[in-house]
């Protein structure tokens, strides 16, 4: 295949749930029946089915035909989520050469940070705007000459920095400037400053960044007719980004599917699994963290024509239906990819094999 190169708000309970906590839920449930009302509205006056009997206060319950996966909000808190992406890398400069002659080269990346969120206005009936602030975040690289430029990583360089985004109650992300503008600014620190032999971009993981906050409620916010709910073993269907350790753009193709809802104490827990393809295309609307031309250093920038050839994985996701919000997240797979050598007059057939994790977790507050 031909490469294009071209999310849970949060309330956490410990059981112990007083008037105000009674009165806040109240007013959060009756905001979301009044926006799953307006959906069914803009829908045609869809319905869940002869009798919604579990549905209780416009979420769902196990119990329920149907369950409506919203994004709730409360003003002022904060809950935070810890990310890592791991990318095991082997290069195989020539798959044809004898085994004997040991030419794979393996290197291994990972990024883990800590962000928090903040509701600072919340619109029950419409979109709230949250602030997230980047408490942590290291960058580590071990094998490969990658390794040697891991201090300078530029996605470091969102340590303690914020950005605020609009979200509606579906998790879609209706207002993004300020993150696409914080990439950007990550992706300018990620050339050489030194110019005088033309733009030099070093190795850098702002791809992983970028999967982590761009898509953080895909899974709820891509179902097509949010109105309707949705059902035990149903499927939707979305993109996500595929980071890299190379300059291209790619997107695979997901397939959600609500496989269980499982009842517990304090909520009940929707179980969404998903299963990855590779896509044929990249929305533009996807932030691009470079711009003009310029040469990568490294083992990536040296090889070019890179073509994916297979991608396949799967993942699941706990989403908490009662308050909202994403538990935990992992997301796998394995992308095979050619490559092409320049002109030098060597012949070799360069292959990649990328196995990638990408796994997001709810902290205690």
């Amino acid at each position: 295949m031909q490469d294009t190169n071209d999310g849970s708000w949060f309330s956490t309970g410990d059981g112990k749930v007083g008037a105000e906590r009674v009165k806040a839920r109240v007013l959060r449930n009756a905001g979301a029946i009044l926006v799953v009302f307006l959906l069914a509205l803009s829908a045609g006056c869809r319905t869940t089915g002869d009798d919604p009997g579990g549905i209780e206060a416009g979420k769902g319950t196990p119990n329920g035909d149907r369950v409506f996966l919203t994004v709730d909000f409360q003003q002022g808190q904060t809950l935070r989520y810890r990310f890592v992406s791991n990318r095991e890398i082997a290069l195989d400069w020539d798959p044809n050469a004898a085994a004997s002659q040991n030419r794979v080269q393996k290197q291994v990346e990972q990024l883990e940070m800590v962000v928090a969120y903040t509701a600072l206005e919340v619109d029950p009936y419409g979109v709230s705007t949250v602030q997230a602030t980047c408490e942590s975040i290291e960058a580590r690289r071990a094998g490969g000459p990658a390794q040697r430029t891991v201090a300078n990583d530029a996605v470091q360089s969102a340590r303690g920095k914020t950005f605020t985004f609009k979200v509606d109650s579906r998790g879609k992300i209706v207002d993004a400037a300020e993150l696409e503008a914080f990439i950007k600014k990550m992706g300018a620190k990620a050339f050489r400053a030194d110019s005088s032999r033309g733009r030099v971009k070093e190795p850098d993981m702002i791809g992983d960044f970028t999967a982590s906050q761009w898509f953080l409620w895909d899974s709820v916010s891509s179902v097509e007719l949010p109105a309707e709910g949705v059902g035990v073993g149903q499927s939707w269907v979305s993109k996500l980004l595929v980071p890299t350790p190379m300059v291209i753009r790619q997107a695979r193709n997901v397939t959600y599917t609500l496989k269980e809802i499982r009842a517990g104490d304090a909520a009940a827990v929707a179980v969404i699994e998903s299963a990855y393809s590779a896509a044929d295309a990249v929305p533009a609307a996807w932030p691009v963290p470079y711009a003009g031309r310029f040469q990568m250093s490294g083992t990536f920038g040296f090889l070019g024509g890179y073509q994916v050839l297979a991608l396949q994985g799967s993942g699941q996701e706990l989403f908490d239906i009662d308050a909202g919000r994403v538990l935990k997240r992992a997301q796998m797979y394995r992308m095979e990819m050619r490559a092409s050598l320049p002109p030098m007059g060597i012949r070799a057939n360069p292959h990649l094999t990328i196995d990638q994790s990408l796994t997001m977790e709810l902290l205690n507050p």
